[in-house]
């Protein structure tokens, strides 16, 4: 027996204590001492099996052993796929951003790249870069390149971006692992649900090598802080870890914008478990200590990022942690008083009643002062997308990013395969037989259910629904190999069970099962059979299966997008670099004050290679100077010269069709009405602009300037004027072209160049927007600003 306790103390899994210690013969004793030992008896003592093999419970630890370690080595291979095929290549839009942000900091230093106003974006305003990014990702990146040479190890800062996803990802595959053992309390649990996170889509799509976007940090800083925080809040003094907690929040927030989730999600699971306590005259003080760490450093923490600042304590997205944060005060308060004084359940009642009374008429006063004077940040357009449709967010460029849309079943299944039908059955499983870790249990709960409502409202947010999904699949598996353990090597009493069976009734269906049951429990090898047919067919079919699915996905997600791999009509697979083409001949061929014009997806493109100035980009800070962008191409060629003359030397469209700019045009129109009611007169969906089921142009958008210009000689009748529009450029595989603006307004391209023309916020700031010339302003105050929902504070004329 003390060889048992040892090996549950020492070895045993958590998940495996599920024995109960035999009952005591009853000792001749008084009526109140045999109550007392029946009762003693009658309490579940958790040891292991004492019929389950001991080589059973030695086997395990290599096999958890390799579990990891084939984890841990599948998620650094499998995102290397890309870097493999295709080298260390920056991949898609943002992350040629991020790398060009990352070279700046490498370059110039944390104080400059805080203070730098990029002059070659938005052209002519310009954008201040240093307050409107989350610097997380290049602030690690620089760190681990200057650190390398230390190391011995000399790497290019390109290669350390390209790398990043891949070392990321390894890192959130460790703290799911922890994240799946702290809320289960099992290990085996914790070592399935990492091997499923290592290689699931849904995570994958977000940190293949090469993809230089913020959430391939970000989601192991979000899996880093939930570890943190339900392992902070574990008992004891447990609390402690809760400043490690907030700094994991602190380093999201520096990441990625998403940390208003991980914030949210936090607070939501503390008023959860402080739910628990209404009901009970005591309060659990290391959820209040574990929670008020995690808050206090981690809101610090964000307000010292530029681009939050105080919106931690003034959004209304996140007004719910600090309104745990201060209910906690209160109750912590009436907590210590109880203890002080041994209250009983109704004085700690009133007391609750009266605090929370005050503090609430306090706060409605409070509201009431603030409010009016637009204290209160809004809900922004992307999480108002949360709560409506799409389409009907009111914002026509948010509704025009497809990663906004709703998640489809499909997607469901196309990013998480086997892992999203079982996760309903893990949620139960987990509810209802993983316990031990109550507190954390809880959190894993809160956060499925919260993330699966989410995700259905934005596909984009399916990356988020992974890690919770790995966890409760992790959960399903266990039970089910559990199941066949238990199979395998029977715990309970077969002589009493066998008994049972055959007590069963006679001459009924009943008596045939019941010989069946006598079988079972009577022979090992039937219940060996049983076990081992089960594993193998989980093991080998649904895993091999999930396994090659994750495979191909990778490989799928694993393109570069600005370099893919087509095949010719003979057959001939050949690779299509249209799009570095074309940019290197921006960089090769123009001046260095060129001025491109093109559609905000390809900015950060053409800043990063081709080194030119852009009209836009990926940022979309500025609804109305895109929508003037989106009035310029979807005008008629003479009216859309007269605008793109003032602003660029260049114009660039993607062409040959899958996502070029004929497909996203709808929504150049339908943004450029928002602010310019001339585009599509009365119609503010722009339905007369666009194509039919033939793929025929509406009258409006054949007349169109990016039609010209995508069509040029193409399409019978359809040419550029070339006295407003020259092609000079034409990529090998017709993905883009190139045309030189003719009559370009120079007056206009050196007024917008002179520091003197430009709106510092103080003499001698670094803050100095630009501004539109002139002879381009007249247009521009034709439109009418677009009156956004969180412009609600703002005052109207």
């Amino acid at each position: 027996l003390k060889l048992q306790f040892l090996y549950l103390i020492v070895i045993a899994d958590p998940a495996d204590r599920h024995l109960k210690m035999p009952k005591a013969s009853p000792a001749k004793k008084g009526p109140e001492k045999k109550a007392s030992a029946a009762a003693k008896s009658s309490e579940p003592v958790v040891i292991p099996d004492p019929q389950q093999p001991w080589f059973v419970a030695l086997l395990l630890w290599p096999l958890r052993l390799y579990g990891i370690y084939w984890a841990l080595s599948q998620a650094y291979d499998i995102r290397l796929i890309a870097i493999r095929d295709y080298g260390t290549v920056i991949h898609e839009f943002d992350p040629w951003f991020n790398f060009r942000a990352t070279q700046y900091l490498a370059d110039n230093g944390v104080e400059r790249f805080y203070k730098w106003f990029d002059y070659m974006s938005w052209y002519p305003l310009g954008r201040p870069v240093g307050t409107t990014i989350y610097p997380g990702m290049q602030l690690t990146s620089v760190a681990i390149w200057n650190a390398l040479p230390s190391f011995g190890v000399e790497m290019s800062l390109n290669d350390v971006c390209c790398y990043m996803p891949v070392w990321f990802g390894v890192i959130a595959t460790v703290f799911l692992g922890l994240l799946a053992y702290e809320c289960s309390g099992s290990i085996d649990v914790g070592v399935i649900s990492a091997g499923i996170f290592s290689i699931i889509p849904a995570h994958i799509m977000r940190s293949v090598g090469g993809g230089y976007d913020n959430e391939s940090v970000a989601i192991t800083a979000m899996l880093m802080t939930f570890y943190f925080w339900v392992r902070s809040v574990r008992g004891g003094n447990s609390w402690i870890i809760g400043v490690l907690a907030g700094l994991a929040e602190y380093y999201m927030a520096l990441s990625w914008g998403g940390y208003v989730f991980v914030v949210n999600m936090v607070a939501l699971h503390a008023a959860v478990l402080s739910l628990t306590y209404v009901m009970r005259k005591e309060f659990d003080l290391t959820l209040h200590k574990a929670y008020s760490l995690f808050y206090v450093i981690g809101t610090y923490g964000a307000t010292t990022v530029p681009v939050i600042g105080m919106t931690p304590l003034k959004s209304l997205e996140q007004m719910l942690p600090l309104l745990v944060f201060l209910a906690m005060q209160v109750v912590a308060v009436i907590e210590y008083q109880r203890r002080e004084k041994n209250l009983t359940f109704e004085d700690v009642h009133k007391l609750r009643i009266q605090y929370f009374g005050t503090c609430a008429a306090a706060g409605v006063a409070v509201c009431a002062v603030l409010f009016p004077m637009g204290y209160f940040g809004p809900l922004s357009s992307r999480v108002r997308g949360l709560f409506v449709a799409h389409t009907r967010t009111g914002n026509p460029l948010v509704d025009s990013v497809a990663e906004h849309q709703p998640a489809s079943p499909k997607a469901y299944w196309t990013y998480m395969h086997y892992a999203c039908p079982m996760a309903p059955f893990g949620l139960a499983l987990l509810f209802m037989k993983h316990k031990s870790h109550r507190n954390a249990m809880m959190f894993m709960v809160s956060y499925a259910v919260t993330v699966y409502y989410f995700s259905t409202k934005m596909q984009r947010l399916v990356l988020l629904a992974g890690p919770a999904a790995a966890v409760l699949a992790g959960v399903f598996i266990q039970n089910m190999f559990q199941l066949g353990v238990d199979a395998a090597f029977q715990h309970e009493d077969a002589a009493e069970l066998v008994g049972k069976a055959r007590r069963g009734k006679k001459g009924s269906l009943w008596e045939a099962l019941s010989g069946l049951r006598v079988i079972w429990y009577q022979n090992a090898l039937p219940r060996l059979a049983v076990s081992v047919l089960f594993v193998l067919w989980g093991a080998l079919s649904l895993s091999g299966e999930f396994y090659g699915l994750a495979h191909h996905m990778a490989h799928g997600m694993s393109h570069p997008q600005i370099v893919t791999k087509g095949q010719m009509p003979s057959g001939e697979t050949v690779v299509i670099d249209d799009y570095r083409e074309a940019y290197y001949w921006l960089r090769d061929n123009t001046p260095k004050d060129a001025r491109v014009l093109a559609w905000w997806d390809y900015g950060y493109q053409i800043a990063g290679l081709a080194n030119r100035t852009t009209i836009a980009d990926g940022n979309t800070w500025n609804h109305e100077h895109i929508a003037l962008l989106g009035k310029a191409l979807t005008s008629p060629q003479k009216d859309g010269h007269r605008i793109v003359r003032h602003l660029a030397d260049y114009v660039l469209v993607w062409a040959g069709g899958r996502g070029d700019d004929m497909a996203k045009s709808p929504h150049m129109a339908r943004i450029g009405t928002s602010v310019y009611k001339d585009v599509c007169p009365g119609d503010p969906s722009c339905s007369q602009f666009g194509m039919d089921h033939q793929g025929n142009p509406s009258p409006m958008m054949e007349k169109s300037l990016l039609y010209t210009l995508h069509s040029h000689k193409l399409k019978p009748g359809i040419e550029a004027d070339e006295n407003r529009f020259v092609e000079v450029m034409k990529s090998k595989y017709g993905k883009v072209r190139i045309f030189k603006v003719k009559g370009v307004d120079n007056e206009s391209k050196k007024w917008a160049a002179d520091p003197a023309n430009r709106k510092c916020d103080a003499p001698g700031s670094w803050y100095c927007v630009g501004q539109y010339p002139p002879a381009l302003q007249t247009l521009v105050d034709q439109g009418k600003a677009f009156a956004q929902l969180e412009d609600f504070n703002a005052k109207k004329d």
